[in-house]
């Protein structure tokens, strides 16, 4: 009967501990849960904030992280350090490109758009390279909006615009903006439908050095010839 009584004592005491342990990690799953929603007050969200329409791709505007401006560049200063705030943005090869367009609705000011990861899905294997859709559409209920550059990022540090990036084919506003997670802004002013060659820039400071030229002859592969700065 004593060892009985002992061996009833020692399961109701695992019972008992494993109940507890249970509720703990129960609290704590509640405390993570409650710090996630917190933290994605913002956080993106597919059909409310992009999607997809008849196979072209939307996106809400204007997005509250970026405030507006008469300034098209104080707008693009703010893009990097906004997007790399997002799920995977800096994740290299398991991470996650986000594409959005910088845009003005007749006020006098340029927006950014919210940013859309919609693009081939991602794998649980690691990925050399990263794309996603751009946009084509903005949903802003403050008028009709016109379209001046695409911005889309890159999840590697010293990541700069790729040879496809800068391919005609690809180029459909007046303006094309690259970042990677150091924030190292590239723009491509592609001069669409005209003879006269592309113009890539680096953002340095405030201002913009030209780093190389697409030659007309190469806009459709997107060769860039370097320059002397």
């Amino acid at each position: 009967m004593a060892n009985h009584a002992d061996w009833i004592g020692t399961s109701w005491y695992f019972l008992f501990m494993t109940i507890r342990l249970k509720s703990r990690l129960g609290g704590a799953a509640m405390g993570f849960g409650l710090m996630s929603c917190t933290g994605a007050s913002h956080a993106l969200s597919e059909n409310r904030d992009y999607g997809l329409m008849e196979g072209v791709v939307w996106v809400k505007g204007p997005w509250d992280a970026i405030q507006p401006s008469s300034d098209i560049d104080r707008v693009i200063d703010q893009l990097c350090p906004a997007v790399m705030e997002l799920p995977r943005a800096q994740g290299r090869e398991y991470g996650q490109e986000y594409c959005g367009v910088l845009y003005s609705v007749g006020d006098g000011t340029y927006s950014a758009s919210m940013p859309s990861p919609l693009g081939p899905l991602l794998k649980a294997t690691p990925e050399r390279q990263k794309s996603c859709k751009q946009p084509n559409i903005v949903r802003d209920s403050r008028g009709a909006v016109n379209i001046h550059a695409d911005y889309h990022s890159h999840p590697w540090a010293d990541s700069r615009m790729s040879r496809p990036d800068r391919a005609e084919a690809r180029q459909r506003y007046s303006i094309r903006l690259q970042f990677d997670t150091k924030c190292r802004v590239m723009k491509l002013v592609p001069h669409i439908g005209e003879s006269r060659p592309g113009e890539v820039y680096e953002r340095r400071g405030k201002s913009w050095a030209l780093i190389g030229i697409v030659k007309p002859e190469h806009k459709a592969v997107g060769l860039m010839t370097s320059v002397d700065e």
